[in-house]
């Protein structure tokens, strides 16, 4: 049975270095996941061994029959003009945003500031990962600055390793975007 341009979605995943995009999106697909891993060759290499460069690619298939595809941007900056090609046509974005980084509030904001043509045009949620430690009012601090900005979304506090807590977390986009 072919699939119908309307029966799917494109979801991007966007953050920091280090926030669980591509733990992410393999947690959630349902077919290999296509990385473009290299070994860091600054600074990230003292928080991890490799990082994206281009995208991470997966498909989620739903009951359904519809599908999500996943496209995990690259965190660092230097690879942002991969944003913007990304993001195209994209119905959502999935903002993961690392709790132990030294100033997640301040992340948020970056990274909405880069993507903020997608999400004026679409949907956006807020994943805090690497939640363990975390400060015990980031969760209202980041929907307090949603808030400011004048931005709906919802906040949600979501381990990238865990494929149903993923599952929920694009379901509450999918619904925000229909």
């Amino acid at each position: 049975m072919l699939t119908s341009q309307t029966d799917i979605y494109k979801i991007i995943f966007a953050g920091p270095v280090g926030a669980g995009k591509t733990q992410a999106i393999k947690s959630l697909s349902d077919k290999e996941v296509v990385t473009t891993e290299e070994s860091a060759s600054d600074d990230v290499k003292l928080m991890k061994k490799t990082t994206t460069v281009a995208m991470d690619y997966g498909i989620m298939k739903l009951p359904t029959g519809e599908q999500v595809r996943l496209y995990g941007t690259p965190g660092q900056k230097r690879f942002d003009f991969m944003w913007e090609i990304l993001s195209e046509n994209a119905l959502g974005l999935v903002l993961l945003i690392n709790a132990e980084n030294p100033d997640p509030v301040q992340d948020m904001k970056d990274y909405m500031a880069s993507f903020l043509p997608l999400i004026h045009s679409s949907a956006l949620i807020v994943g805090i990962t690497h939640a363990q430690n975390m400060p015990w009012d980031l969760h209202q601090r980041l929907s307090d600055e949603l808030i400011k900005m004048n931005i709906p979304a919802n906040v949600m506090v979501v381990d990238a390793r865990d494929k149903a807590q993923m599952a929920q977390l694009i379901s509450v986009l999918v619904y925000a975007i229909l």
